[in-house]
């Protein structure tokens, strides 16, 4: 785990300076061929991905199909990623070593969890831990945990404020200490559990943002005092959007990162309820963490997902 963050800790260095190595154009995978390898049994299995409207499918001759949402969320996933991220490698590969058809699409976050709660979609992922009293926004007098199931953990990140650069700010380790405090957030997010059981009740004046990019502006603009999430993420967002150069530089100038840090949190795969074969899905799920965990596959795939494009 420490090699992991380390690592993004040395990406979010360099992509601060050379934003050019990471940075793809969107226009430059119109005609894009995907494919995605994972070894099994010390076999090396390629599964051939092909463009959809919305997103991607892979083994699309199996009969046993998933329909997944997510994000951008650079680095750990982005259509417009280098091999769209270790993120999406790593799902694709974990469901299609189980033997399912896998189809991956590309939403605002709130749309994505949205999908999911209402069972238009099976899986939503990367997800932070759901704590169980957590309301849902969609699905009435409904809590999360009783419309979505967790998977077991992989790897994820660090959570934190960003505040503006040379401002002072209240935290200091304590959440209590930023009642009343002006927070930004987006909109659908898990933090962690004692900020979303304080956001939930009330204790903070919180600003909602569509996605990290817009999260970043509120900040810059003075709407909010902090904003919370994965600092390697929201500084990694900013240079991955389609801003001028003068202005991805002004925002990045603008924020700092205040510590300490609150929590690590890990990454989980949510599925709905509503399909019918829930249990039997989460169950290959888990069994495939545990096996690519176990043979090293796991790790693999994120150092080659923090690497290959500084080739």
């Amino acid at each position: 785990m420490l090699k992991l963050l380390n690592i993004s800790r040395f990406k979010w260095f360099i992509f601060s300076f050379f934003p050019a190595f990471f940075y793809f154009n969107s226009t430059a995978f119109a005609n894009e061929k995907i494919a995605v390898g994972y070894f099994k049994q010390g076999k090396y299995i390629v599964s051939k991905g092909t463009k959809t409207p919305t997103g991607y499918i892979f083994n699309k001759n199996s009969n046993k199909t998933i329909k997944l949402s997510t994000l951008d969320w650079p680095p750990y996933i982005g259509q417009n990623l280098c091999n769209k991220g270790w993120g999406f490698n790593f799902t694709v590969a974990l469901l299609v070593s189980k033997g399912y058809q896998v189809k991956i699409d590309f939403l605002p976050w709130a749309r994505a969890v949205r999908s999911v709660e209402f069972g238009i979609s099976d899986i939503l992922f990367p997800e932070y831990y759901i704590e169980y009293s957590a309301p849902s926004d969609y699905v009435k007098d409904k809590r999360r945990r009783e419309i979505l199931m967790l998977s077991n953990e992989f790897p994820g990140g660090m959570i934190g404020f960003l505040k503006r650069k040379g401002e002072t700010d209240k935290f200091k380790g304590n959440l209590h200490n930023l009642k009343g405090e002006a927070i930004g957030v987006v909109r659908g997010y898990q933090n962690t559990p004692e900020f979303d059981i304080m956001m939930d009740n009330g204790e903070f004046n919180i600003v909602q943002a569509v996605d990290d990019l817009q999260l970043v502006k509120l900040l810059v603009a003075k709407r909010v005092n902090l904003i919370i999430g994965d600092p390697i993420v929201l500084r990694f967002t900013v240079n991955y959007s389609d801003l001028p150069a003068p202005e991805k530089a002004k925002l990045l100038n603008s924020i700092e990162q205040v510590k300490p840090e609150i929590q690590y949190n890990a990454l989980y795969y949510a599925l709905s309820v509503k399909n019918k074969n829930a249990h039997e899905i989460l169950k290959d799920i888990n069994t495939a963490l545990n096996e690519f965990k176990n043979s090293g596959e796991t790790q693999r795939i994120i150092d080659m997902g923090n690497s290959e494009c500084l080739l």
